[in-house]
């Protein structure tokens, strides 16, 4: 920023001279309290927007689809195929998938009557949090949420819905990383069986120096296609948040 600044004064030092109009950017007090108030959205808005990456992977199906994937890549052996741009964008639009009918409730709920000026701004929150709410809750243990509860030391809530957002999140990903290496590891076990078959057999034929990991990998990948691997695994995963 300290860089621009001198590019900045004398770009208009040179409008100004041939009479062209500027633009000026500054801070400057203000006695009424709607400029306040917008200038505090404007600010909220870009937060939640900086935010939204972080947002998207903690509380949706982001996290246990990516990690799944990046599970049965390191498997197979094939290194960085297919590359992390393809993995995240499979798990990407996959979490749309799977997340749609969440989004399309908080749209037809919140976002819209909102935008109509039907409900207010704190009702809006309310009525699209609880969407979201009630899909990480169907995905969370009740060991990792009742951890967080006593963790916080706060009253023991009643029922469910008096349980607050800053600890279901929490909850939601640990349950998520649990069902996450899970599938992992049930992925990796026939690879496993398959590496320790071919080994033996080196050993046995005396090709010691020869590494497993290069023959192995030809009959993986042809395992992993008779088997239409892509298709069991992207429908196992789609199935496991139902």
């Amino acid at each position: 920023m300290l860089i621009l600044l001198p590019l900045i004064l004398l770009s208009s030092m040179a409008a100004e001279a041939a009479g062209m109009p500027t633009i000026n950017i500054g801070v400057s007090d203000s006695n009424e309290p709607g400029q306040v108030a917008t200038s505090m959205k404007i600010l909220f808005l870009l937060t939640i927007l900086s935010l939204a990456p972080a947002i998207l992977i903690m509380v949706t199906s982001f996290a246990r689809i990516v990690i799944v994937l990046s599970f049965l890549r390191q498997a197979m052996g094939t290194q960085q195929m297919p590359p992390n741009q393809l993995l995240i964008g499979l798990a990407l639009f996959l979490t749309f998938f799977i997340m749609a009918p969440v989004f399309t409730k908080i749209n037809n709920e919140a976002i819209q009557p909102y935008f109509s000026n039907q409900i207010s701004q704190d009702e809006a929150i309310r009525l699209g949090s609880a969407p979201l709410r009630k899909f990480m809750l169907s995905q969370t243990r009740e060991k990792d949420l009742a951890m967080f509860v006593n963790l916080s030391k706060e009253e023991r809530p009643r029922t469910i819905n008096d349980v607050g957002t800053h600890l279901v999140v929490p909850a939601f990903i640990l349950s998520e990383l649990k069902t996450a290496f899970t599938i992992g590891f049930m992925i990796y076990v026939p690879f496993l069986v398959l590496d320790m078959v071919i080994a033996s057999v080196l050993m046995s034929m005396g090709m010691m120096m020869l590494p497993p990991v290069m023959i192995s990998l030809p009959f993986k990948l042809m395992l992993f296609v008779l088997v239409d691997g892509w298709y069991l695994v992207v429908g196992s995963l789609v199935r496991s948040f139902g």
